[in-house]
C-alpha cells in the first residue's frame, strides 16, 4: 500500500478523506521520530493497515539512520510485541 507523506505524518486518503494516519514529531536534535498517534478508520481495522503505517515510518527512519520513540499506545505495544523487529531502532533516553 502506498501512503502519502508530509511533514509530521504518513497517511492514506480516499475520496478526500483521511482514512488512516500515523503522526510524529521530530525530537532529539532531528535524530528521532516521536510517534504520537496512529488512527485507522473502523472500516479498515483488522487489515494490518496500522502495522503497514508503522513499518513505513520505521523504514524511513532506518534509511535516515534515525531512531523512533514510541509514544502512542499502538506503537508502544508493537515495540513490546515484536522486539526482534523494532528493538534496534527504539530511542533509549
Amino acid at each position: 500500500m502506498e501512503f502519502q507523506h508530509e511533514d509530521g505524518r504518513y497517511f492514506l486518503e480516499k475520496n478526500g478523506k483521511v482514512i488512516a494516519q500515523i503522526t510524529y514529531t521530530v525530537i532529539n536534535d532531528g535524530q528521532t521520530y516521536s510517534i504520537n498517534s496512529t488512527v485507522v478508520d473502523p472500516s479498515l481495522r483488522g487489515q494490518g493497515i496500522a502495522k503497514q503505517l508503522l513499518d513505513t515510518i520505521v523504514a524511513d527512519a532506518r534509511a535516515k539512520k534515525m531512531t523512533i520513540k514510541p509514544v502512542c499506545p499502538y506503537v508502544k505495544e508493537a515495540f513490546l510485541r515484536y522486539p526482534d523487529i523494532y528493538q534496534e531502532i527504539e530511542y533509549k533516553s
